[in-house]
């Protein structure tokens, strides 16, 4: 039989309650020539029983727990595709994704990774927020900025040609929470950006999102922001590391994290002096928090 055209990844570790969704969503895609390898991660609540329910229709694999990365990398290098593409188990795609998603790279071949739009669901699957202001063309210095929306859905929205993930290194697997943004930035420092502006994503908001550990965000991104500049990108350094602390100063201070937001807003004020007005406001929203 021909390689299939899109190999699909889902990494699960204990999301037996939602990997049906996330399995059947890519089995009602558009596109027939896919291949859906789900990589277990050391499930101890039933998954494997529902994987085996699908029979041939996917193919699942197991290992011991190692993390998110080391999933996505594990199904990588099993896949056949020209095509790479990732979905979180607790996460479901709308059934024209990876279509309009090929359309596009066939539309420009050069593209390194293309994006979609979003719908925020709670636990339940009921949609409460959507996101379509995602970025296309040159995008690498937005990211370091963190003053905006530029890759939208996380790895869920994801799709890169093969060569170009393998050329981008796979991913850390030192990274959980943000591993993403490291894909994302080893690839788009090299390439443009794609972007359909349509909703095709729904990612789930619940209580067990790795993107709640704001601690296990400040270590990755640390990393992450080690690994930028060590390849040679000087732009605004100081602002970059500035914007990021202010973004973790703000996650921990919504989370009642009052030491780590101190922390972090000096740092951020002392790489970027502008960004102290901003933290001017802090008290008194405290007090209208109250």
């Amino acid at each position: 039989m021909p390689d299939p055209k899109v190999s699909v990844i889902i990494p699960n570790y204990n999301y037996s309650q939602y990997l049906r969704e996330a399995i059947d969503s890519v089995l009602a895609q558009t596109v027939a020539d896919i291949e859906i390898i789900v990589v277990d991660d050391g499930s101890t609540d039933g998954s494997k029983e529902i994987l085996a329910g699908y029979g041939e229709r996917i193919r699942a694999v197991f290992q011991q727990n190692q993390g998110v990365s080391a999933a996505r990398n594990h199904g990588v290098s099993l896949s056949q595709g020209e095509f790479v593409a990732f979905l979180d188990a607790d996460d479901a795609w709308l059934p024209g994704k990876i279509e309009r998603q090929l359309d596009m790279f066939e539309g420009d071949p050069g593209l390194g990774l293309v994006h979609v739009g979003v719908v925020d669901v709670d636990g339940d699957g009921k949609e409460f927020r959507e996101h379509i202001d995602g970025l296309e063309g040159s995008v690498s210095e937005d990211l370091l900025y963190f003053d905006k929306s530029v890759i939208l859905g996380g790895g869920s929205g994801l799709m890169v040609p093969r060569r170009i993930f393998d050329e981008a290194g796979g991913f850390d697997a030192r990274l959980s929470t943000s591993a993403d943004w490291d894909m994302f930035y080893q690839i788009c420092r090299r390439y443009s950006v794609g972007f359909v502006p349509e909703v095709l994503l729904k990612y789930r908001v619940h209580s067990s999102n790795m993107h709640g550990n704001i601690g296990a965000m400040e270590h990755d991104m640390l990393i992450c922001f080690e690994k930028a500049f060590a390849n040679g990108h000087v732009t605004a350094r100081d602002k970059c590391y500035g914007n990021l602390h202010k973004m973790l100063a703000g996650s921990y201070f919504r989370g009642g994290k009052y030491p780590e937001f101190a922390r972090n807003a000096f740092l951020s004020i002392w790489k970027r002096p502008a960004n102290l007005g901003y933290f001017l406001q802090f008290p008194l929203r405290r007090v209208r928090a109250k």
